[in-house]
């Protein structure tokens, strides 16, 4: 597209008029009036962290169950509305949400504790210190004067899984150094067994409460995208049938409602790109197919550093189709000795191979070759049109670029 075409294409966006009212009211991070089919995890919520209002330290809570069953909306809505009373009474109590997933951000000990002593104010390298160090200038920063502080970790389990669950235990123990202050900490998980694979000195002190979320069923979904729809969208631009498909979905994959919010918000894009000023149910198909795109890539970011190189070893080759345990298992060694990792046995690989595979992203199928054994042949689950899209964030990600 030339210059003055590309123009007009920006000036025709901005006159024409769009199918969303608030966009935001379909994201994950839309917090509403009303948080509908929790009540009774709501009510829970409420009871245990109540005491924050009395400056008396409530019992640590662990929150679990899997993506888009309102784990982080239930939470976020209870600790506004305890944040508003505390504000209205005077009441030194501060809450303080952070997302252990998000990189270079709170993904180790010393970032989490840095940017947590950054919410108060004090300036911290991002590296350089020794992580006593940091917890001493946390320690001494926070205990200045009497308050409640409540930390909401979601996706806590992606904290562990990189740094060991030590951290955990150095968090739940914290309130041992200090005088004045008192911290409460809440953790999310998506990973329903996450909590029991960890430490049992770390378990019986972060959860002292335990919530579980069940998945929405379709009929709850429908629900939730029918009071967003009229906050979300003009009037009359959701086709019949259009809510009634996305909850389908939504309850088929685990009854997660944040997908169903994302189907109905990419939906509504594709069918403003098509120049349409309706939403159709064609166009949750093409939503579908999209987020399922998006969602392999995610996957294939959130994985360890030695699942990302025996992908990539699978990855690396034209004929995928073809290709042996046998053969992937040297491609990674020669990555292993390129990127300066120590490659794992044999036998972990082929344990590794059997995770992709249990994710979507890999098939793996035993071949038998007579006497000389059985070998495992492996081909791509993926769609052929992400492929180099997942090549260039893993060779991002392990530094092979």
């Amino acid at each position: 597209m030339s210059e003055k075409g590309l123009s007009s294409f920006f000036e025709g966006f901005l006159n024409k008029e769009s199918v969303f009212l608030d966009k935001k009211v379909l994201q994950g991070s839309f917090i509403p009036e009303t948080v509908e089919h929790r009540d009774p995890q709501i009510d829970k919520i409420a009871h245990i962290l109540a005491p924050c209002l009395r400056l008396e330290k409530p019992s640590n809570l662990f929150v679990y169950g899997k993506t888009g069953t309102g784990k982080t909306l239930a939470v976020k809505y209870t600790s506004e509305k305890i944040k508003e009373t505390a504000e209205k009474a005077n009441i030194p109590l501060k809450i303080f949400y952070i997302n252990c997933k998000l990189k270079r951000v709170a993904d180790t000990e010393y970032r989490l504790i840095a940017q947590l002593t950054r919410e108060f104010g004090r300036e911290i390298p991002s590296t350089g210190l020794p992580t006593d160090d940091v917890y001493r200038i946390f320690f001494s920063t926070i205990d200045k004067e009497k308050q409640l502080i409540l930390i909401v970790l979601d996706e806590i389990d992606q904290l562990v899984k990189k740094t060991g669950d030590e951290i955990l235990y150095n968090l739940t123990r914290i309130n041992e150094e200090l005088k004045q202050s008192q911290i409460a900490i809440i953790g999310l998980s998506n990973d329903l067994m996450f909590i029991d694979h960890i430490d049992p000195r770390v378990k019986s002190s972060l959860s002292e409460e335990e919530i579980l979320f069940p998945p929405y069923n379709a009929f709850q979904i429908q629900d939730i995208l029918r009071r967003r729809v009229p906050l979300a969208f003009r009037d009359n631009v959701i086709e019949q049938g259009v809510v009634e498909k996305c909850a389908a979905y939504a309850a088929r994959d685990h009854g997660d409602a944040r997908r169903a919010l994302e189907l109905l918000r990419v939906a509504g894009e594709l069918a403003e790109r098509k120049g349409r000023i309706t939403v159709a149910l064609r166009d949750i198909d093409d939503a579908e197919d999209t987020i399922e795109r998006d969602r392999v890539v995610e996957i294939c970011e959130a994985q360890p550093k030695q699942s990302q190189l025996i992908l990539y070893s699978i990855l690396s080759q034209k004929e995928v189709d073809l290709i042996h345990t046998g053969e992937v298992y040297e491609i990674y060694r020669n990555l292993c000795t390129q990127t300066g990792m120590r490659p794992l046995t044999q036998r972990r690989v082929s344990d590794v191979l059997a995770e992709l595979d249990m994710l979507g992203i890999i098939t793996v199928k035993v071949i038998s070759k007579g006497r000389y054994g059985r070998t495992r042949e492996i081909s791509l689950s993926v769609p052929q049109i992400i492929i180099p899209k997942i090549i260039a964030l893993l060779e991002q990600e392990l530094s092979l670029a």
